[in-house]
């Protein structure tokens, strides 16, 4: 598959830690031999999770964001995998595939004209467009939940579409976002994965959960009126600052928007306050907030993946490990909100 850098045992055993007595996950989840034996391994009936990241934010620098987040996979990983293996969370039923690399891409980025950047950069998302969508597609095509760590929100287009393809339907999606992610169609960004979607046949209704009223431009908020039977919002201000509907309420009624057909579950970091992000906020969510969230919709029979996106755990030059140990309990809470009662 193009871009998919398989996870190696000598990338397991340089973060693994071990302790006496204890069993890590790293221990008990699953890991493809090769790449010749991915599809079998995808398709293994004991795999109910498939677990990827995608190393870029060439997608955010093309929306005119804050680099950072393409080194957030492996700041995930380092966690994710040293966490214990107990009743709770056994991690038997995932499969950890690795990450999709895209490198080469940034290897002529300092020979880019400043004027052409944009362009440059818009281009280079279609590319990592395909790829997403590819392995999802197989994912999914499977009968596997991809639980998916960005990296940029360019790339909830992808997995929108490798979604809809294998199950040869549009789908719905809830995003848990400070912004609309609507932006014009002007070439490949990650402000504009779901208009494309939407546009392209591959995202049926769309709520947005969240929504910061500073941030929404009355362009879009027009396209949003015209279009209320397919796309809803909550704004946060409506749900935290004046407290005209509880969380728990507002959360049922996009539930019952959304869960007619199978739904996406996206997390951007953008919504929580003071994580390191390409658009980090002083207000937002708080982490306890984002984790019932998450643990509500996740637990629905219809939900279909987790794609969690734009964290950045490189911030002015330093590594900020809590954003990996953040995604940890957002991607094992998604997990234990799947076990059967």
């Amino acid at each position: 598959m193009n871009n998919l850098q398989i996870i190696n045992s000598e990338t397991i055993e340089k973060i693994a830690k071990l302790r006496n007595g204890e069993k890590k996950l790293h221990q008990v989840v699953q890991y493809p031999n090769n790449s010749d034996d991915l599809l079998d391994r995808i398709n293994d009936p004991q795999i109910e999770f498939v677990l990827f990241g995608i190393k870029e934010d060439i997608g955010i620098q093309a929306n005119h964001g804050h680099p950072g987040a393409k080194e957030t996979w492996d700041s995930v990983l380092k966690t994710l995998l040293n966490i214990q293996s107990n009743e709770f969370t056994n991690g038997s039923n995932i499969l950890v595939l690795g990450h999709l690399d895209f490198s080469d891409l940034y290897a002529n980025h300092y020979l880019t004209d400043a004027d052409k950047s944009l362009k440059t950069y818009r281009r280079q998302v279609e590319t990592i467009d395909q790829s997403v969508n590819q392995l999802v597609y197989s994912i999914v095509k499977a009968g596997k939940i991809p639980i998916v760590v960005g990296g940029g929100h360019n790339n909830a287009y992808g997995i929108i579409k490798g979604c809809a393809l294998a199950l040869k339907t549009k789908i719905n999606t809830i995003n848990f976002d400070a912004h609309t992610d609507l932006r014009a169609q002007e070439g490949r960004h990650s402000g504009n994965g779901f208009s494309y979607a939407i546009e392209e046949g591959f995202l049926d209704r769309y709520f947005i959960f969240g929504l910061h009223e500073n941030f929404i431009s009355k362009k879009i908020l027009k396209y949003i009126n015209a279009s209320k039977s397919k796309i809803k919002f909550r704004t946060f201000e409506d749900l935290i600052v004046r407290k005209k509907i509880s969380l728990k309420k507002a959360s049922k009624n996009a539930i019952k928007f959304l869960s007619e057909s199978k739904f996406g579950i996206e997390i951007d970091c953008d919504a929580i306050e003071n994580i390191p992000s390409s658009a980090q906020t002083p207000s937002g969510f708080s982490v306890n907030q984002t984790r019932e969230f998450l643990h509500f919709f996740g637990s629905h029979e219809m939900a279909l993946y987790l794609h969690i996106c734009e964290a950045a755990t490189v911030d002015n030059d330093k590594i900020n490990e809590q954003t990996g140990k953040l995604i940890s309990y957002l991607i094992t809470d998604f997990i234990k909100s799947k076990k059967k009662a």
